[in-house]
């Protein structure tokens, strides 16, 4: 890859209940807090729900430029991701985390054709590495494919 991309997040607390994270770039700030399980609100996002949140909208991005460069035709995609935290020596950390895509296709049409390709057979359905978000992030990731037809 010829080019470096960098991008900054800013996170902090004022001294009351509210923590709020954001960009320099974006006018939204994400108010949020610990999880219930560790003394915060349940009401907001916590730093658990941001990362599998990150992990499952990196998911869906990078599918659907995929796609679009295979020119696969398809009518949805949803990602639900799921993290496993336990504990470790030196502290709690993820241990797994399973992504479960839903791709939603036009009915009649094979999963991964293009829509020039119906009934010819047509190419899989592109697959997304993320092998090497594993070894960063401690936590084995998983991926659980399945297609939906409407």
């Amino acid at each position: 890859m010829d080019k470096t991309y960098c991008y900054t997040a800013i996170a902090g607390w004022n001294g009351s209940e509210r923590n709020a994270a954001g960009a320099p770039e974006i006018t939204r700030v994400i108010p949020f807090s610990a999880p219930p399980e560790f003394g915060g609100q349940a009401s907001v996002w916590s730093p658990e729900h941001l990362l599998l949140g990150a992990v499952a909208t990196c998911y869906v991005s990078t599918f659907r430029a995929i796609a679009g460069f295979s020119k696969l035709t398809f009518r949805a995609i949803d990602v639900s991701a799921e993290g496993t935290i336990e504990k470790q020596e030196g502290g709690l950390r993820f241990t797994r985390i399973t992504l479960k895509p839903v791709v939603t296709i036009e009915r009649g049409r094979r999963p991964g054709t293009r829509a020039e390709d119906s009934g010819k057979g047509g190419a899989r359905m592109p697959g997304i590495a993320l092998s090497g978000m594993s070894g960063h992030a401690g936590a084995k990731i998983e991926l659980e494919e399945a297609v939906a037809a409407e």
